[in-house]
C-alpha cells in the first residue's frame, strides 16, 4: 500500500510540473517554531503557488501555533503537531526541515523514506564527504543518505536542483561568501596558491531561538566579537567545498566570523589577489554575466558596497567588488538577510526550482527599508 502511494505522489508531483495545472503545492515545516521555521512559514502564506499543509514541532507539540508564535494570531488557526512522517507523507508533497544538525538527519531519511520531497536546512547533508563530515560534526545519522543530496544554492546549481528529492539548504555564512567567490574563481580571475582572507559579520539571529547567555540582549547590545576563528567554524568545509567546485582545484579560506548587536543580516568581507589583466569592473562584468536571471542576486557598481539594509527581510543578495589600489588586491563583498536568502528564502527559492515554478514566486518582496 505504500508503494502505492508513493508512486501517486511521484505521478501528482509531475502533473504538478505542469503549466496547464494550478494545483497548490502542499508542503509542511518541521522545526517550525524556530526562527528559520517562523520565516518559512511567513514566505508560505504568501507564496501563490504553496499551500501550508501543517507545522511541526517537537516540545511545543500540541499547542496552539498562536501561543508558540504570536504573529501568526488570527492568521494560522492549527496546533503544533508531533513529528510522524506517514501522516506527514498523507497530507504534503514536499517538506522543509528546519532543525538543528544531528536532529535532522533521521527525521529527513524518514521522510525520504515516505516518498516525499525534502528541503533540509540543517548542515546534515551539505557537506559530501563522509570524513570531512565526522571531521566537523562527528558521526553521522544517515550516512545512506549522503550521497542524494544536492547543495542547494540555485545560481550554482539549478540543474541538479531540478530533478533532486533531497536539497541541503546552504547556510548563512557560505552563502554570502561563495556568491561574490565563485564568479571570480570559475573565470580564473584570482590567485589560488594561498588562503582567501574571509572576514564575515552577522546578525544574533543567526543563533537560533534558544536562549544562550552569549546572545542574550545585554552581552550583544553593545559588542562585537569574533567568534571560532582560525579554522574552528563549522561552516568553514561548506565553503571551502563549494569554492573549490567553482575554481576546480582545492581552495582554502581563513574564515573569521563576527557577532554584531542587530537582529538581521549578514556582510562578508573578501580579500582577494587577482591575476593579470582583471580589476574590480572586470570581476563585476563576470559576476552579472553569471547571475543573468536570477531574482535575488544583484551586482553593485564596481566600487559601491553593500549594506544589510538594503536587503533587510527579502531574498535579496547583493555582490560588489572594490580595487584596493595600494595592496593591489580586490575587495568583495556579499550581504544577505540570514533567515531569507541564508535560509527560508534560499529553501522556498530551492522549492520553486524543484516543482518547475517561477524561481522568484512568493519572494519578490523588496528589503524593509528603514
Amino acid at each position: 500500500m505504500r508503494c502505492g502511494l508513493r508512486r501517486s505522489r511521484v505521478r501528482a508531483i509531475d502533473i504538478l510540473r505542469s503549466a496547464e495545472v494550478t494545483q497548490m503545492i502542499r508542503v509542511v515545516v518541521v522545526g517550525a517554531t524556530g526562527y528559520t521555521g517562523a520565516e518559512l512559514t511567513r514566505l508560505i502564506l504568501g507564496h501563490p503557488g504553496l499551500s501550508l499543509a501543517g507545522l511541526v514541532g517537537h516540545s511545543t507539540a500540541g499547542e496552539p501555533v498562536s501561543s508558540v508564535m504570536p504573529a501568526l494570531a488570527g492568521i494560522v488557526d492549527q496546533d503544533v503537531a508531533p513529528f510522524d512522517a506517514a501522516a506527514i507523507a498523507d497530507r504534503a508533497d514536499a517538506v522543509f526541515c528546519a532543525l538543528p544538525h544531528a536532529a535532522s538527519a533521521e527525521k529527513v531519511a524518514a521522510l525520504r523514506d515516505a516518498g516525499l520531497v525534502v528541503l533540509d536546512l540543517s548542515a546534515d547533508f551539505r557537506l559530501r564527504s563522509i570524513e570531512s563530515y565526522r571531521e566537523w560534526y562527528g558521526e553521522h545519522p544517515a550516512v545512506d543518505r549522503l550521497g542524494e543530496a544536492v547543495y542547494g544554492l540555485p545560481e550554482l546549481h539549478r540543474e541538479a536542483i531540478r530533478t533532486a528529492d533531497l536539497v541541503a539548504v546552504p547556510g548563512c555564512y557560505p552563502t554570502s561568501t561563495i556568491l561574490p567567490l565563485a564568479p571570480l574563481l570559475r573565470a580564473g580571475a584570482i590567485e589560488v596558491d594561498g588562503p582567501i582572507v574571509v572576514d564575515a559579520k552577522s546578525g544574533v539571529s543567526g543563533a537560533g531561538r534558544a536562549a544562550k547567555p552569549r546572545t542574550h540582549y545585554p552581552e550583544t547590545a553593545e559588542s562585537v566579537r569574533a567568534y571560532s576563528i582560525a579554522g574552528r567554524h563549522r561552516h568553514t568545509p561548506e565553503i571551502e567545498q563549494e569554492l573549490s567546485r567553482a575554481a576546480g582545484t582545492e581552495i582554502r579560506v581563513i574564515f573569521s566570523p563576527h557577532l554584531v548587536p542587530m537582529t538581521r543580516g549578514i556582510l562578508s568581507t573578501c580579500y582577494v589577489r587577482p591575476r593579470a589583466g582583471f580589476d574590480a569592473s572586470r570581476c563585476t562584468e563576470i559576476a552579472r554575466e553569471l547571475y543573468r536571471g536570477s531574482p535575488s542576486v544583484h551586482v553593485l557598481a564596481a566600487g559601491e558596497c553593500p549594506d544589510t539594509l538594503w536587503v533587510r527581510g527579502s531574498n535579496r543578495a547583493h555582490v560588489s567588488y572594490t580595487d584596493d589600489v595600494r595592496s593591489g588586491w580586490i575587495v568583495a563583498q556579499g550581504t544577505l538577510d540570514n533567515l531569507v536568502k541564508g535560509a527560508s528564502g534560499q529553501a522556498v527559492q530551492c522549492l520553486n526550482v524543484r516543482f518547475g515554478l517561477d524561481e522568484g514566486a512568493g519572494l519578490s518582496q523588496p528589503a524593509m527599508w528603514p
